[in-house]
Parts: C-alpha cells; sequence; structure tokens
C-alpha cells in the first residue's frame, strides 16, 4: 500500500470521527462541553471534508474505489453546503455554565444550571436545563421540568460557576 493510501485512510478516519461527533452534539442531546473539542469538531468538518475528497481523488487509481472513498465526503460537503458554512461557524462555541441552580440530592453529576452561549457580535444565547455529566468533556443536557422546585431529589444550590468571566450589575 502507498503513502497516499496511508494518508488518505487516515484523513477518512478522521474525518468519520469527527462527523460523527458533529451529528451526535447538532442531533441529540449529547453536547460537547469542551471548548477545544467542539472547535476542532466544528471547524474540522468545514476543512477536512473538502481535503478528503481532493485525497481520495487522487490517491486511488481504479475509479471504483475513487468513487466509494468519495461519497461520504462529498455528501458531508452537500451537508455543509446546505447547513450553511456561517450558521456552522456560530453553533461552534460551548455553552458555558454561569450558575449551578439545583444539584440531584442522589447523583452528584445531574444538576439543573443556567447556561450561556457566546455567538460573537450576535451576543450570547442563555438556557436554564438538566445537565448529566458524562465527564468534564460531554454531557446530556434536557429541558428543566416545571415544578423541579417542589421535587424531593433536587437540592437547591444557586453556587455562581460564571466559566465565561462575565461582570453583571
Amino acid at each position: 500500500m502507498t503513502n497516499k493510501k496511508y494518508k488518505s485512510r487516515f484523513l477518512n478516519g478522521i474525518l468519520i470521527l469527527i462527523i460523527g461527533l458533529f451529528l451526535l452534539d447538532g442531533l441529540t442531546s449529547f453536547e460537547i462541553k469542551s471548548q477545544l473539542i467542539k472547535s476542532f469538531t466544528y471547524f474540522g468538518i468545514m476543512i477536512l471534508t473538502p481535503l478528503t475528497l481532493i485525497c481520495n481523488l487522487f490517491s486511488f487509481k481504479k475509479t471504483k474505489w475513487k468513487i466509494a472513498s468519495s461519497v461520504l465526503p462529498f455528501l458531508t460537503l452537500i451537508g455543509i453546503l446546505t447547513i450553511g458554512p456561517m450558521k456552522i461557524i456560530f453553533s461552534s462555541r460551548s455553552w458555558k455554565t454561569q450558575k449551578i441552580l439545583y444539584q440531584n440530592g442522589h447523583l452528584d453529576f445531574k444538576k439543573v444550571e443556567f447556561q450561556m452561549q457566546d455567538v460573537g457580535a450576535l451576543g450570547y444565547n442563555k438556557r436554564t436545563v438538566e445537565v448529566i455529566y458524562l465527564t468534564d468533556l460531554f454531557m446530556i443536557v434536557s429541558p428543566v421540568e416545571k415544578d423541579i422546585d417542589k421535587r424531593v431529589e433536587w437540592v437547591k444550590i444557586d453556587k455562581e460557576i460564571n466559566e465565561h468571566g462575565l461582570q453583571f450589575p
């Protein structure tokens, strides 16, 4: 196997990983908490897709291998153009915890948080959600129940975290 084919397979593997993370983050309640991983995923999908497509077209000699290896990058490129690169860029920021409102009395990794997302010149998106931390890098987010203050398993914390470092009056 030639050096070009190794590079092509490596790029395809990284692209599949990035597409998987992108789809999990964008289409499910699974979210990437780490800004480094989220930026790598969102910017990586926009940069690595055309690069992998070009590499696949020049790495393989047989037409059937060129076509087979170019289907996923081509479909991903169509998806990027459909969604819009600017929308992907504005979605590339992770949500930062500003305040922990409640914590589950039984599970320490389950919390209700007020979070903010920096969207550049457009300001900040804000939300209050129930968060289950899988690790420091990944979390599962769901809407907050309306009667959360009446539930026994939730303990009111009101702890300021301020991951953005913003000062509010």
